[in-house]
């Protein structure tokens, strides 16, 4: 065999293994790669009921019920609401009206199962995704200097 043809077959097959790692790092990639999603999004789009996704809203007044270690809650952009279970320890800031974002899947039911629970870190926080979601249902305005806030009458 002349050189050249070796010397193409080498790099040959450096190409396709490149590509073969490559296929295995997208591969891995799209696993672990978890969308967020607005309730409205929830509503409007059909999630198939064992993918992974973020969900992120409001706290529904009044929605919370705790058993034991298992809450209860309905997160809401203020258009639509989504029935959420979660069962092991709340952070500390949970509370009714306040911005959470949960990651977890839906069950048959229509409810989400979260396996983590986040709130926001203090009064002026609010998670962006939360806040791009609340902005996109009309809920949510923003004065020049001034912190955003929920519509009055919201």
């Amino acid at each position: 065999m002349k050189r050249k043809h070796k010397r193409l077959l080498a790099v040959l097959g450096l190409v396709a293994g490149l590509g073969v790692a490559a296929a295995l790092v997208l591969t891995a990639f799209n696993d672990n790669l978890v969308f967020f999603h607005s309730p409205s999004d929830v509503a409007e789009k059909k999630i198939a009921a064992d993918k992974r996704f973020r969900i992120g809203g409001l706290v529904e007044a009044g929605s919370v019920k705790k058993d034991g270690l298992t809450t209860e809650f309905v997160v809401t952009d203020l258009r639509h609401a989504v029935p959420v279970v979660y069962t092991g320890m709340l952070p500390d800031l949970f509370r009714e009206g306040q911005g959470v974002v949960a990651n977890g899947k839906l069950d048959a039911e229509g409810r989400f199962i979260a396996s983590e629970v986040l709130a926001k870190h203090d009064e002026n926080y609010m998670p962006p995704e939360v806040a791009d979601a609340l902005k996109k249902s009309g809920q949510w305005h923003e004065k020049p200097g001034d912190h955003a806030k929920l519509k009055p009458g919201s």
